[in-house]
């Protein structure tokens, strides 16, 4: 069977983000989805109007049950929602030392609309960061960790916190022709990348791209590897995006 990644994230209704996108770019990378859900939202592609966690013994019991017969070789976690899931998250990560883990630390939905308390979530997951092979955040979320501005300072405060690597995802900066990502491993830049900006905005562009990575680290891709695809194949189908509302959220056209 195909190596599989076992995303804990949250259910998007609108299948914009979230679960549906971990499941859709998982697939496209070559590699299987597992799901554990971490929550049931309220929402549609363009904004977020409440959430229901799921317990942490729930949650646990769904991952839990997977690990049992499918070969996970990736985690991947997106919406947490509350502190006991990154607590459970956290135990379980620990018991499986062997697996990858992409953190992709989602504090707010690309509309504003809250998932979980932001300044709780933040102390707590300073669990998660040490034990992840790969850190996510864009500018916003890495200012929201460290509690820095200064990106680069930013940056090196998650190593301090026990990072392995971090990409840090450059499309909320206010660069208006182009976006820059940039890839630290061991507290080193190790590449930078830089892409035309396109038009609007996306509804779930970031869980494609943890979730991609996550899908080729299963399949033995080394983190820049990984990394380096998932931006060729996100831009794509950035560009072939489609809007349920005009000049609102495009939803990323995965397939």
């Amino acid at each position: 069977m195909r190596a599989t990644v076992l995303c804990f994230s949250g259910l998007d209704p609108s299948g914009g983000a979230g679960l549906q996108a971990d499941i859709e770019a998982i697939g496209q990378s070559g590699a299987h989805a597992a799901i554990a859900c971490t929550a049931l939202t309220i929402q549609n592609s363009q904004q977020v109007f409440g959430f229901e966690a799921t317990s942490s013994q729930l949650l646990l019991a769904q991952a839990q049950a997977v690990v049992q017969d499918l070969p996970i070789k990736c985690v991947k976690s997106g919406m947490l929602g509350t502190t006991e899931n990154i607590t459970a998250l956290a135990e379980f990560l620990t018991a499986h030392p062997d697996y990858h883990y992409v953190l992709d630390p989602v504090l707010v939905a690309n509309s504003g609309g809250s998932l979980g308390d932001q300044a709780t979530l933040v102390a707590a997951f300073q669990q998660l960061i040490p034990l992840a092979t790969l850190i996510t955040p864009n500018t916003v979320e890495l200012r929201a960790l460290t509690g820095i501005n200064d990106l680069d300072a930013a940056t090196q405060k998650l190593f301090e916190l026990g990072a392995n690597a971090v990409l840090v995802k450059g499309g909320h900066e206010a660069t208006p022709d182009y976006i820059r990502n940039a890839l630290y491993i061991h507290a080193e830049l190790v590449s930078e990348t830089t892409c035309s900006r396109l038009d609007g905005e996306y509804h779930g562009s970031g869980c494609s791209l943890a979730s991609y990575i996550a899908g080729r680290l299963a399949q033995n891709d080394s983190i820049q590897q990984a990394v380096n695809h998932a931006e060729t194949w996100l831009w794509t189908v950035l560009k072939q995006a489609e809007s349920p509302v005009s000049g609102g959220q495009k939803i990323p056209k995965r397939f």
